[in-house]
């Protein structure tokens, strides 16, 4: 279970968490610092709050179904998601929206993927 700590909101959500940024960087320094620059002027834009714009990378991340694998974008956005004050509460109800837009088949696997991440509710 990956250790996920809920913190001040940051101003940038990609920019301002070094801790992403090294992990980006850890999958290949050059594909880690575009990702900072090109992710980092996107989620600088002005009009739409970082965790919508973090709710949004989640639910793209249910369509296109990466959720799983070294280097997956799901994890980082749940992470993001929390580091915005998102509860486990709203990413589930997000996850269940999900399932009219995306299908049930691929929501299903989010949640087994979100139990690893935040641990499993009893």
């Amino acid at each position: 279970m990956m250790q996920i700590n809920q913190a001040m909101p940051y101003k940038n959500a990609v920019l301002d968490d070094r801790e992403l940024q090294n992990a980006l960087k850890s999958l290949n320094p050059n594909f880690g610092d575009f990702v900072t620059r090109v992710a980092g002027e996107a989620w600088g834009l002005p009009l739409i709050d970082q965790k919508t714009k973090a709710f949004i990378t989640i639910a793209v991340d249910v369509v296109n179904q990466d959720q799983v694998g070294s280097g997956s974008p799901f994890a980082a956005h749940v992470d993001m998601a929390i580091k915005q004050g998102a509860t486990r509460a709203e990413i589930e109800e997000l996850l269940l929206f999900m399932c009219v837009y995306a299908g049930f088949n691929k929501v299903a696997g989010c949640f087994g993927v979100l139990n690893e991440i935040l641990g499993s509710q009893t």
